[in-house]
């Protein structure tokens, strides 16, 4: 049973699961940090506990002082949202060993997922396409062969890595020799493990990833693709679903391909298998993420499918139920981020105005309110507008109308709004040929 969920996150992601968890019936604990003292899931959770100072290494990442307020608050389950400790195999387990229910994957299936080069080596095993690469981690020796074996450019991953971070492109060996120890140190500092390996570096690809749900009966479902090729440094800032970018032959090939992986590790949560797709049409496994994902809402938008609720209820023990899955019109994410929006460096301060834009077909997931003062401490994201339509072209008319009304501004403040203002003005976006090196030629 569950009665009492403790959310081990922050921001906007904890204000959404608190919403299901009250649809559901079940109590809500928030933890904050002293910066997050006044943020809105504080005020909506039925009970909230202070874990430690501003610094993320000291609160949201501290085990033990969110172990410490499971106990005290009595909650029965966690829901750890996405990042800090979402796929942190040493938490899942910690949680599980405390006769507390985790929800989302084992630390068992966390930990494989999070070793890319042991889910590269799964995903070839049960015959998912991979670009050429390593077949294990490198040194400066073994990476040079490879590279010459396979053409540059490569890019240089690091094992333990995720969220676009620890990524290196390199064109020739003389770069190859000198970035490869960075890298190295780099996973080390970042991520506690300096294992590395390259691959083929695509030529501006497109990034598809396919949402799946999986129960603890070996019943996986497949709720559809996103297309995530607009970035920036690797990171995802709009998202839409389905993609306009393939065919319904390819879809049915990914879904299946998404749904055999998960079947081959036992996968049960929600969780998203990712992959690049080159100019010519061809998919390449690139790794699973076994969390909610930020762009999470477009999926539900075109399918009816609240995800957070199902791994709720997967975590309980319930079995799939969605059959006759039926996808809908067309969906975009806006990430809103306190940032500048030609440099992109974090802007954080204190709201002074807002309006949040509505009407049909319009949703706005966010923590923020008037007179709350963005911390300069997490990631820069405040809010994600997510925007519907009939098809691709109602939704980017309708995006742009809502852009318009979104209104944040204060003091040190400002926020990517005329960015993606730009980005959905422009031919290749509403064209459907973008890329995820479009952001960098744009911006040229």
């Amino acid at each position: 049973m569950i009665k009492r969920v403790l959310i081990a996150n922050r921001g906007e992601i904890a204000v959404r699961v608190i919403r299901t968890c009250r649809e559901l019936g079940l109590k809500t604990v928030a933890i904050y940090s002293e910066a997050d003292r006044e943020s809105m899931h504080v005020k909506l959770a039925d009970q909230s506990i202070c874990i430690g100072p501003a610094e993320a290494v000291k609160s949201y990442l501290d085990i033990p002082r969110i172990m410490s307020a499971i106990e005290v608050s009595g909650a029965d389950a966690v829901h750890p949202g996405y990042g800090f400790l979402a796929e942190n195999p040493k938490f899942a387990e910690i949680v599980k060993a405390s006769k507390k229910i985790f929800i989302g994957p084992s630390a068992q299936t966390l930990e494989l997922i999070g070793d890319k080069i042991r889910a590269k080596e799964l995903a070839r095993k049960i015959g998912i396409p991979l670009l050429p690469g390593s077949d294990r981690c490198v040194d400066v020796k073994s990476a040079i062969e490879i590279a010459n074996k396979i053409g540059y450019p490569v890019v240089i991953k690091a094992s333990a890595g995720g969220g676009g971070r620890g990524i290196r492109v390199v064109r020739d060996e003389k770069e190859l020799r000198e970035k490869l120890p960075l890298a190295i140190e780099e996973a080390k500092v970042s991520f506690g493990d300096g294992r590395v390996y390259i691959e083929k570096y695509l030529i501006n690809p497109k990034h598809i990833e396919v949402q799946i749900l999986a129960d603890k009966y070996g019943n996986v479902v497949a709720l559809g693709e996103r297309e995530c090729s607009i970035q920036r440094r690797n990171q995802k800032l709009i998202e839409e679903a389905p993609s306009s970018s393939i065919s319904d032959m390819q879809r049915k090939e990914i879904e299946e391909a998404s749904i055999e992986f998960c079947k081959a590790i036992d996968y049960e949560g929600a969780g998203t298998v990712e992959f690049l797709m080159d100019q010519d049409g061809k998919f390449y496994f690139m790794e699973m993420n076994g969390r909610i994902q930020v762009e999470h809402p477009v999926t539900e938008m075109i399918t009816g499918v609240d995800i957070v609720k199902w791994q709720i209820k997967i975590a309980k023990g319930e079995k799939l139920s969605i059959k006759n899955l039926e996808k809908k019109g067309y969906a975009i994410e806006f990430r809103i981020n306190a940032e500048d929006p030609y440099t992109f460096m974090p802007s954080p301060g204190k709201i002074e105005e807002l309006y949040l834009p509505g009407g049909f077909g319009v949703r706005v997931d966010t923590h923020i309110y008037c007179g709350y003062t963005v911390p300069p401490y997490y990631d820069s994201l405040i809010a994600k507008l997510i925007v519907w339509g009939e098809d691709r072209k109602s939704a980017i008319k309708r995006a742009k109308r809502a852009l318009e009304e979104f209104l944040v501004s204060g003091r040190g403040l400002k926020t990517n709004i005329e960015f993606h203002k730009r980005v959905v003005s422009t031919r290749e976006f509403v064209e459907g040929r973008h890329h995820i090196k479009f952001i960098e030629e744009m911006m040229v």
